[in-house]
């Protein structure tokens, strides 16, 4: 199917995109102004101890960070103003203390420490998952107000139905429009009654990926689609660990792609990254994996590794993918540090065994990872 919408975009669109940036709980706690680390989790009761299974792990954690330090290595690439960066927040920015009931874990960042992101100040902050209403409505609404305060953009979560449902728009730099929408889906752990409606806050909710869905997504994108712009679809699914796609998932991305015009797929949920396709010269990344949390000193992510992170670095040009380079990072002392050597060909492989599976190739090109795909 072809995609009018895009002929007229400029000649090349570089994008950076990472997965799920979680500055909660043991990061806030080292910044400069933590929350009260108390949590209401069924083993660990204060956040501090997240810190101390970090250093238990790989060594002394400093206190009192500035903004700069969780990016460490990173820092440069995400601060990287060429590109347009969209990133998962996992967190509530909050100091409400009244976490969601019933849930068991529950993420926040002291609003003081919103440093921590004008640091690199991304252009998108996507905001449909499963912890952005961890201390309620009134936790997101303060989560809305801190990001705009700071003028950064959010998209998938809005103090109504309209709002959640509205897409980022932002410059390419050449004179046209990126469109980011984001919604989340319920088999990523999202609660249903977290879906905005006319009066209440919530999140951009999918209950069925189906071809319903893919129709009122359709109708919602063209409603503000224009000429030239290029969309990207953002979406919180599936579960934390394993390599599995779900047909159900790669069904729905692909009718993104060819009936709703999507020029990209920015999946995310899992704590490691998933595949990635090209459908129709479209990019379907799967699961992103985290980007930055605090699990470094929890022993069961293995064999999953996500203490080892990705930052994905597509260009698009009329909507289709020109070329993706990867960049591994690893997670040490509660900061992105460069990947030891064998930690990136452990990470190259299990990637390239995973975009095998649909065509795609992974090699180590140097400074980068670089990926190929069948035409």
């Amino acid at each position: 199917m072809s995609h009018p919408s895009s002929t007229n975009a400029p000649a090349d669109l570089p994008l950076l995109l990472g997965g799920d940036v979680m500055l909660g709980r043991g990061i806030d706690q080292i910044l400069a102004t933590p929350s009260d680390p108390i949590l209401f989790e069924g083993y660990v009761r204060d956040a501090r101890e997240y810190v101390r299974l970090a250093e238990r792990k790989n060594g002394p954690v400093p206190r009192g960070v500035d903004a700069r330090y969780v990016w460490g290595a990173a820092r440069e690439m995400l601060a990287d103003r060429t590109r347009r960066r969209i990133l998962n927040l996992e967190n509530a920015i909050t100091t409400n203390d009244t976490p969601w009931p019933g849930k068991g874990i529950h993420y926040r960042l002291n609003p003081a420490n919103i440093g921590c992101l004008t640091e690199i100040t991304p252009d998108c902050l996507v905001l449909a998952n499963n912890h952005v209403l961890d201390w309620g409505r009134a936790g997101l609404v303060e989560t809305l107000d801190t990001l705009d305060a700071a003028g950064i953009a959010s998209v998938g979560a809005g103090r109504d139905r309209a709002e959640a449902e509205r897409p980022a728009i932002l410059s390419d730099g050449h004179g046209a429009r990126l469109l980011v929408f984001a919604a989340g889906h319920g088999d990523s752990g999202v609660p249903a009654d977290w879906a905005a409606d006319e009066s209440s806050a919530g999140i951009h909710y999918l209950p069925i990926l189906d071809e319903t869905a893919v129709k009122r997504l359709a109708g919602l994108i063209d409603s503000h689609r224009q000429p030239g712009d290029t969309v990207v679809f953002s979406i919180h699914w599936g579960s934390n660990w394993g390599y599995q796609i779900p047909e159900t998932h790669r069904r729905f991305a692909h009718a993104l792609v060819d009936e709703a015009n999507v020029d990209l797929v920015h999946g995310h949920s899992s704590h490691h990254p998933r595949a990635f396709e090209v459908h129709n010269g479209r990019l379907i990344l799967y699961g992103c994996g985290d980007l930055i949390n605090d699990y470094e000193g929890i022993g069961e992510t293995t064999p999953y590794r996500s203490d080892l992170a990705l930052l994905y670095r597509p260009t698009v040009r009329r909507g289709r993918l020109e070329r993706l380079e990867l960049d591994p990072f690893a997670i040490r002392r509660l900061q992105l540090q460069a990947c030891s050597p064998p930690d990136r060909d452990w990470l190259l492989g299990v990637i390239d065994r995973q975009a095998q599976r649909f065509g795609g190739r992974v090699i180590d090109s140097g400074a980068h990872l670089t990926c190929r795909w069948e035409e």
